[in-house]
């Protein structure tokens, strides 16, 4: 089956304005932490069985693949193994798997460890060839059996030795990439212990430029498909989309948060450029990751807005009997440091997707209510007013998930 980031892909490079979105469910964690990495049980009681079993995490992996919103499934190498390889999960599935190729020291999050505060030290667990085929050694006819797209991240700490380290271990894998037609895409991480203060202002400055000079000296088939990086706000964001198109940006989730804190992370780093999301906690800490996932590709469609998302999604949950982990006013707060500067003063104008300027949401002038079905059948959301749109949802996501 034809893979949706292939066609979304293309199809952002043929026109970087058009209105594609890409979103990943970043499912990898066990690279990272110990036994915490599946997140919590929702049947936890006090410190026992606190934490999903892998095998449950992974069901959850299967769940997110058939429900097909995601375009691309992120894994460990182990992962990736048994589901793509030995259980071919991904046959007759649009969803892209993918493996995560590196293991940095600062994401060695590990209980009573103190590796993230250390400055990060580039080093690889998996190999491409475990990840292509499961084993030290593929056949040429081998490798398309595992994934062929990979994450390789890299952190910047204004550090010129260690810094050169981490770019000669990316060099040294891309070239190994490249000989095997092995894809990736690069996650570039803030910095976690930099040898030199940088003002927090700045800091989107910074990771712009080092991104930018790493990948001047690589061509094509060696660059990146895309990035993941943290979201620093809409003047650095544009300003990487305006230096070069062909660069598609993707921004990374970060910390669980509130729900309106991925949901408004997602609309706006939308409207300032970004192409490609993914969401790891806010995914997979989410009480029905089926229905959050949901939202999030009716935010990037176009069809509802974050705030409306966010009570679109305690209705569901309501409907399913799942108590949520927040009331929906304690949820509809801002707690994402990332998005603290967002407000609608400060935001009176928003990029459109055809890369002009376009009057904020709240000042667009909608068409009369009278027509709400499109000629082909579906709803006509651009004519449904906001409690028309919100009940919309209620009513189709609580029959799908119910």
């Amino acid at each position: 089956m034809e893979k949706s980031l292939d066609v979304k892909l293309a199809k952002i490079k043929a026109d970087p304005s058009c209105r594609e979105f890409i979103i990943a469910d970043a499912k990898d964690p066990d690279m990272a932490y110990g036994v915490a990495a599946p997140g919590r049980s929702p049947e936890h009681y006090a410190q026992e069985g606190a934490f999903r079993s892998l095998e449950e995490f992974r069901q959850c992996i299967r769940d997110v693949v058939k429900q097909g919103l995601v375009d691309i499934m992120l894994m460990s190498a182990h992962t990736n193994a048994v589901l793509t390889i030995q259980e071919r999960l991904f046959d007759g599935s649009h969803v892209t798997p993918a493996a995560r190729c590196n293991d940095t020291t600062d994401i060695h999050f590990v209980r009573n460890g103190a590796y993230g505060t250390q400055p990060s030290l580039p080093f690889r667990t998996a190999t491409l060839d475990h990840i292509q085929c499961g084993k030290i050694d593929c056949d040429p006819s081998e490798r398309n059996l595992g994934a062929d797209l990979g994450l390789y991240s890299i952190t910047f700490n204004n550090d010129a030795e260690l810094d050169r380290q981490t770019l000669a271990a990316y060099r040294d894998f891309r070239v190994e990439a490249e000989r095997r037609v092995f894809r990736h895409f690069l996650e570039v991480f803030d910095p976690n212990s930099p040898a030199n203060p940088i003002d927090p202002d700045t800091l989107g400055a910074f990771v712009n430029d080092n991104i930018v000079r790493a990948l001047a000296g690589v061509p094509d088939t060696g660059r990146p498909i895309f990035l993941k990086m943290v979201y620093h706000g809409p003047k650095f964001t544009e300003e990487l989309v305006h230096y070069d198109p062909t660069l598609v940006v993707g921004i990374l989730g970060g910390a669980s948060g509130t729900t309106y804190d991925a949901f408004k992370l997602l609309a706006e780093a939308q409207a300032y450029g970004a192409r490609v999301a993914l969401f790891g906690r806010k995914i997979n800490n989410a009480e029905n990751q089926l229905a959050f996932v949901q939202m999030l590709r009716r935010i990037v469609d176009g069809q509802i807005g974050p705030e409306e998302a966010v009570a679109a999604y305690h209705a569901v949950l309501q409907g399913l009997g799942i108590q949520p982990y927040r009331s929906l006013r304690d949820d509809m707060q801002l707690t994402n440091p990332v998005m603290s500067y967002v407000s609608p003063a400060s935001m009176p104008t928003r990029v459109s997707m055809a890369g002009g300027r376009r009057p904020a949401e709240s000042t667009i002038a909608r068409p009369s209510t009278a027509t709400r079905v499109l000629t082909n059948g579906g709803p006509d959301f651009a004519s449904m007013t906001k409690e028309e749109r919100l009940a919309y949802h209620r009513k189709r996501l609580a029959g799908t998930l119910g």
